[in-house]
């Protein structure tokens, strides 16, 4: 009896720490894999589409400064991954509702568009990302994510929307692309609880780009120095409000 008291009391905590340490261990490497497989998947989708590869997504590890330190500069734009959950939907609404009554400045060049199509986050979120950084890309003679955008610029986010659904050659990219990494992909319809959006810096501003939003999300003011770090305060807050969830992945899309 002794024995097993002292075993429950000593042994068992000992286990349930090691225990604990292997699982984050397991998670920090399946998220390792996880963003090292969307920075292939980004970049090669991109490629398709003809980006010239003189700036790829890259990792971002962590977001204290040291962690952000290892990240190659310049960064143009920011894409999270986070879940939607009902604490993020209850803020959703609350940000919309007391955007409508106060009101934003927004700029003109901001490129936004809608979500229509299911399970397209990541490819809107890529638009976003290279849409409002074309003075820093290069696309190839042919590239139809060029051709798409030199279209689509002084349509409304409802009518570039529609102008996607019916563009072939970014529908069959994306669902090739949607195989990288899977076994199975998810159908346009089936529901997924994980969402991508953008992070951009229009004429010295942060912009939040999420196709689920009626309108961009502009955070304050920034510079090309510290684009990165402001994108990173607001994915913190993305985080604190879920504070149980580990299911957030960041990359940038740096200078190669």
């Amino acid at each position: 009896m002794f024995v097993e008291i002292f075993l429950d009391r000593a042994v068992g905590p000992l286990v349930s720490m090691y225990v604990h340490r292997l699982l984050t261990h397991l998670i920090v490497l399946y998220d390792l894999y996880l963003i090292y497989v969307l920075c292939y998947t980004f970049v090669k989708f991109l490629r398709q589409l003809g980006l010239v590869p003189t700036w790829q997504f890259g990792d971002v590890y962590g977001l204290e400064p040291e962690v952000l330190s290892l990240v190659p500069r310049p960064v143009c734009a920011v894409l999270l991954l986070f879940p939607i959950t009902e604490k993020y939907e209850t803020f959703r609404q609350e940000e919309e509702t007391k955007i409508k009554a106060q009101g934003q400045e927004v700029s003109s060049d901001a490129y936004f568009m809608k979500q229509t199509i299911g399970n397209a986050c990541g490819t809107i979120g890529l638009i976003h990302a290279v849409a409002n950084n074309q003075r820093h890309l290069e696309f190839e003679p042919n590239s139809p994510l060029k051709a798409f955008l030199l279209q689509s610029t002084k349509m409304s986010p409802e009518e570039k929307a529609a102008f996607l659904e019916k563009d072939e050659s970014i529908r069959v990219t994306h669902e090739s692309s949607a195989q990288e990494g899977q076994t199975e992909a998810p159908s346009l319809d089936e529901k997924v609880d994980l969402h991508f959006i953008a992070f951009v810096n229009v004429e010295g501003h942060l912009y939040e780009l999420d196709g689920r939003k009626p309108f961009p999300i502009v955070h304050g003011k920034t510079t090309e120095d510290t684009f990165l770090e402001d994108s990173a305060e607001v994915c913190k807050k993305f985080m604190a409000r879920d504070p149980q969830e580990l299911r957030f992945t960041v990359v940038a899309l740096s200078k190669a």
